[in-house]
């Protein structure tokens, strides 16, 4: 069992507290956060828990053996780097850092203290997202021709991040998590419609070396909450969507057939509409899995499943597409890697 600390409490961290404290891997609590109303109200859920408004006494804590960051992203590099350094095992909430250079210094920094560094990329431990990977993977599909993701809403407009680093990492992780690979291409364009300076807007478009397309749309300005993805491949096809209470995964035996003529002024395309079928998901909270996989990452000294690497990896193409917004949509190149760092 292990003792851990969480750092903001705002707007997720609750979230993370009340994991930590059901979760039998979890022997001890501690809640930091600046406002202490916010702790006061935490303590009145779970009087078990330790609390104080200061990091330094986390990071000096002999108890503490891993910390939870889930504070504004501007504040992730640095109390992560601070956690590490004080031989912590670290798990920062998305985006990972607002810098490549920062993300790479943190791995290197991870690795070298032989300290866990997760991210928090929740919806890679959704049974849907694990579905998807699992039919893909399958080859039930067939080549993957395209990805379009779309996730929209009315709010929630942020001061400090756009809406590029605040929704875009959600679909990014899944992307990357279903395809195993890094776009080679990055183009976005979008608007900062509401906040001079803050893109509420953006469309982002890759291009990946296997051929694969994928377009990703966010936006806090749309009248109503959406979060659907089509993945479209040479045999199947299937619909992903979020908002749905069940069936959220469906495949659809569609596609079109195309035949190369044999005489001149041929053209002969076949359409094939077949079944729609929707696969039996598991049901648990995606949150625990990813608390769960954590600790077990602690305990039984492995690797978790969402890495500081999968967390770079978003990193720089939210970095790729913040250049290419800000450059009218010019089209950034990345470079193929068979490493991440």
């Amino acid at each position: 069992m292990v003792n851990v600390a969480v750092i903001g409490v705002g707007y997720w961290g609750p979230n993370l507290v009340r994991n930590l404290v059901e979760n039998s891997l979890c022997n001890d609590v501690v809640v930091c956060d600046v406002d202490s109303a916010k702790l006061e109200k935490i303590l009145r859920r779970y009087p078990g828990v330790r609390v104080t408004t200061q990091a330094e006494e986390v990071f000096a804590s002999r108890d503490v053996d891993a910390v939870m960051i889930s504070t504004p992203p501007m504040t992730h590099y640095k109390l992560a780097k601070r956690s590490i350094e004080a031989g912590k095992h670290v798990f920062v909430e998305k985006p990972f850092t607002l810098a490549s250079a920062e993300g790479e210094e943190l791995i290197d920094l991870a690795s070298r203290s032989k300290r866990v560094l997760m991210v928090g990329h929740t919806f890679e431990y959704s049974p849907p997202v694990r579905k998807i990977r699992e039919i893909v993977r399958s080859g039930e599909l067939g080549k993957i021709f395209y990805v379009s993701s779309t996730r929209v809403n009315l709010g929630l407009h942020q001061k400090d991040s756009s809406v590029l680093w605040d929704l875009a990492p959600h679909d990014l992780s899944m992307l990357f998590y279903w395809l195993d690979e890094m776009p080679t291409e990055v183009m976005a364009t979008g608007k900062d419609f509401v906040q001079p300076g803050i893109p509420d807007v953006a469309f982002i478009f890759m291009r990946f070396g296997s051929g694969t397309i994928a377009h990703v749309q966010v936006s806090w300005l749309a009248p109503s909450k959406l979060r659907r993805t089509t993945v479209v491949g040479s045999a199947k096809m299937l619909v992903y969507d979020d908002t749905q209470n069940i069936e959220q995964v469906k495949i659809f035996d569609k596609g079109v057939n195309y035949r190369d003529p044999n005489t001149f002024g041929e053209y002969q395309l076949s359409y094939r509409m077949g079944d729609i079928v929707s696969p039996r998901l598991e049901t648990y909270e995606p949150l625990q899995a990813e608390v769960t996989d954590f600790l077990e990452s602690l305990v039984n000294g492995r690797r978790p499943s969402a890495t500081g690497e999968d967390g770079l990896r978003v990193v720089r193409v939210l970095e790729a597409a913040e250049r290419s917004l800000s450059n009218s949509g010019h089209v950034e190149v990345l470079p193929r890697e068979e490493s991440l760092v």
